[in-house]
């Protein structure tokens, strides 16, 4: 009997989903969808993997299905889809492991209260991430849950290179550069060598530029430092996060404006970045297609950004062989990749217009001495092979 993983991105009014085939050697996408706006007008929809709908449903405006009613609404869904499949297990994206994990895990109630711990570390994401996990303990003990990590992929970066200039107690208690989008990184390192043995064994810098965005360098592979820290607010200017900020501005809002901890929250993820600069929309096509002096001003300090970070990470690595543009700006628009290696041309990167304009996947000439790509990523998968990979090992 053939048999199924389901993979499950809880956010924080959204469930995103998708079903994996276990086809021996490889596992085949059939069904992805998601449950969106759950505090308030949610929305189901569902499709084949060639695109055909399979199923969709509203409810009411102001109806509040939240994460347990959203994953009750999957699991009926689930089962008329399973037919003669054996549902194998469930794999999840969590953002945070800590230190404690560097790899995906098994989870059991007491997995689960070690990953509450690491809730004030990504407060934002955490609590949702783990919701689907504790309502399916508790309705289907038996069923094998996995969680994958955003931070397990970069637990190789140095001590050195996740430290911050504070007292080193705080470092040893956790206070320490994590990085994150680490499951797209870890995808995007496994597909490396079907497009060049040069970027996969050599210095790489991946650059994920989508709502949410970061760049990581990869040396053979493995992350040795990326633009995130602490939390997923650090690094590259994003949707509507800050990025990069100094600490100090913080102690000025709350000393001169006298905002608490959760304006200063909503400001730094939710008001600022594209949004907040541009006074439009943390939409980056929305931007491209306004005439407004400020969407302009916004795209110029997205891309000097990713300059400013892009020398940062060369530096680390020592030099690079290949850049990798992937997630929902990175793989789709032209504009942004023109504008990143265009900014990049001291490195000796020659941009091929019409690659570029085609979505490459290689976006230089056969003269540029750094070759940069467009590789689509896969969070999804590398999530369901986890789960697959740890229910097999058990």
């Amino acid at each position: 009997m053939p048999t199924a993983i389901a993979v499950l991105n809880a956010g924080s009014s959204s469930v995103k989903f998708s079903v994996f085939v276990d086809a021996g050697a490889e596992l085949r996408l059939r069904v992805r969808g998601q449950i969106e706006g759950l505090f308030t007008a949610p929305h189901f929809v569902a499709k084949s993997a060639d695109g055909t709908l399979l199923a969709k449903q509203d409810w009411d405006s102001g109806t509040k299905l939240g994460h347990d009613g959203a994953l009750d609404h999957l699991i009926g869904f689930l089962r008329q889809q399973q037919g003669s499949m054996t549902l194998a297990g469930v794999g999840h994206r969590v953002v945070h492991g800590g230190m404690e994990y560097s790899k995906p895990v098994r989870v059991d109630a007491k997995v689960l209260a070690a990953l509450d711990k690491y809730v004030p570390l990504a407060p934002l994401h955490q609590p949702h991430n783990l919701a689907p996990i504790r309502r399916l303990l508790e309705r289907s003990p038996d069923l094998p849950q996995v969680a994958c990590f955003d931070t397990a992929f970069h637990r190789s970066n140095a001590d050195l290179v996740q430290m911050f200039g504070l007292p080193y107690a705080m470092f040893e208690e956790g206070v320490r550069r994590y990085g994150f989008h680490g499951l797209s990184y870890e995808y995007i390192a496994s597909v490396l060598p079907r497009y060049s043995a040069r970027a996969a064994g050599g210095r790489t810098i991946v650059l994920h530029l989508g709502n949410g965005a970061s760049m990581c360098a990869l040396d053979k592979g493995f992350s040795v430092a990326s633009t995130m820290g602490f939390t997923a607010v650090d690094g590259l200017m994003m949707g509507t996060r800050t990025g990069n900020l100094d600490p100090g501005v913080v102690l000025y809002l709350m000393d001169q404006r006298g905002m608490d901890v959760r304006a200063i929250e909503r400001l730094l993820y939710s008001e600022s970045g594209l949004f907040g600069v541009s006074g439009i929309s943390s939409d980056m096509r929305a931007l491209l297609q306004s005439p407004e002096p400020r969407a302009k001003l916004a795209i110029d300090l997205y891309c000097y950004r990713i300059r400013r970070e892009l020398g940062s990470l060369v530096a680390a690595l020592g030099g690079v062989d290949a850049l990798v543009f992937t997630a929902g700006v990175g793989e789709n628009s032209a504009v942004i990749r023109a504008r990143v290696l265009d900014d990049a041309a001291w490195l000796g990167i020659e941009r091929d217009t019409a690659a570029n304009e085609a979505g490459g996947p290689l976006l230089t000439t056969t003269a540029s001495r750094v070759a940069a790509y467009a590789v689509p990523t896969n969070e999804e998968l590398m999530i369901a092979t986890h789960t697959r990979d740890a229910i097999r090992a058990a």
